[in-house]
């Protein structure tokens, strides 16, 4: 009976992430973008500040971070100029280095990368003097054509946060496109965790405060996988699939866990389950799982978590500025 149980959850779940059938899912299937970043040939090449310049595929935050240091003002100006690419995408880089490095891509840009379907991160608020740092993880169909539904929601956390609050809407991460397997499985949130993990590195790596991560929808997942490698004071899942874990405990983190789901939303007929690699397991906001359920019941919709006005927002803006523990 058990058996039966489980490929009768397998398949009602493949049928409602996947479309029931395997075309449609492998038409989906999205692949993050690989091999060094262009100039990144020319940056290891470039010795004029006597110092080799470290790797971006190998070297750390901290390591990034020790090398500027090292920089006079000019050669760090000079830096900029000369490999925009890879400084404005290398963890551990001063943050208004990194907004010199992608002036052309927007305001405040603290990574961006337009392979594939692009990647990007933008900041709202000051996020070199914040006494608060919150990330905002979001879930599928987010790249840089959509990016500013994400811009905009961190806009909002930080206008109701306040000015001691800087929030990071982090889209550094290939996300599922449209419904397939890519949806029901862990394979993009692996890949999307230790990018989360290395960009919250880079943060500590910079001096900035322990971030609170927000993770919406397959976010979550990302923030699951990654809970276990970050410095993350909080993690808020909301609309949540599962976060790859039986319960706060397994998810190997100091952070406190918070979880918000409306009853409006339709996640709450995704099967909280995972099987052969499908699903992602307990519903965060589920009494065994050990985090605080926090109020959704005026949330209207699935990707309306952080709109004005309710209360979902108001109980994320006081975790977002340290008032909520």
């Amino acid at each position: 009976m058990r058996r039966f149980r489980g490929t009768l959850t397998t398949a009602l779940l493949t049928a409602v992430l996947a479309g029931g059938t395997a075309g449609p899912a492998s038409a989906n299937a999205q692949s993050p973008p690989i091999g060094p970043l262009p100039g990144t040939a020319a940056w290891l090449t470039d010795d004029f500040t006597g110092k080799e310049p470290p790797d971006p595929a190998t070297a750390g935050p901290r390591e990034v971070a020790a090398f500027f240091t090292g920089l006079t003002s000019a050669q760090q100006r000079r830096i900029v100029r000369n490999h925009p690419a890879v400084v404005g995408n290398l963890d551990g880089a001063p943050v208004n280095l990194r907004y010199q490095a992608n002036a052309h891509a927007g305001d405040q840009v603290l990574a961006y990368d337009p392979r594939g379907r692009g990647l990007i991160a933008q900041v709202a608020g000051d996020l070199e003097n914040a006494a608060h740092v919150a990330v905002i993880v979001p879930g599928s169909d987010t790249d840089l054509a959509t990016f500013d539904a994400t811009a905009r929601q961190a806009a909002v956390l930080q206008g109701e946060a306040g000015d001691d609050t800087a929030v990071i809407a982090w889209a550094g991460y290939t996300t599922p496109s449209g419904i397939g397997l890519d949806l029901a499985t862990g394979r993009l949130a692996e890949t999307g965790a230790e990018r989360l993990a290395r960009f919250t590195d880079g943060l500590d790596a910079a001096g900035l405060p322990d971030p609170s991560l927000f993770c919406h929808s397959y976010g979550s997942v990302v923030c699951g996988l990654a809970a276990s490698d970050t410095d993350a004071s909080d993690i808020v899942v909301m609309g949540s699939p599962g976060m790859r874990a039986d319960g706060v405990t397994a998810l190997g983190t100091g952070a406190r866990i918070w979880a918000a789901k409306s009853p409006k939303d339709w996640i709450d007929r995704v099967p909280n389950v995972e099987v052969l690699g499908l699903g992602h397991g307990t519903d965060p906001t589920s009494p065994g799982f050990g985090a605080t359920v926090l109020p959704a019941d005026d949330v209207p919709a699935h990707d309306d978590y952080l709109a004005p006005g309710t209360s979902a927002l108001a109980a994320f803006a006081a975790i977002a500025r340290g008032d909520l523990r």
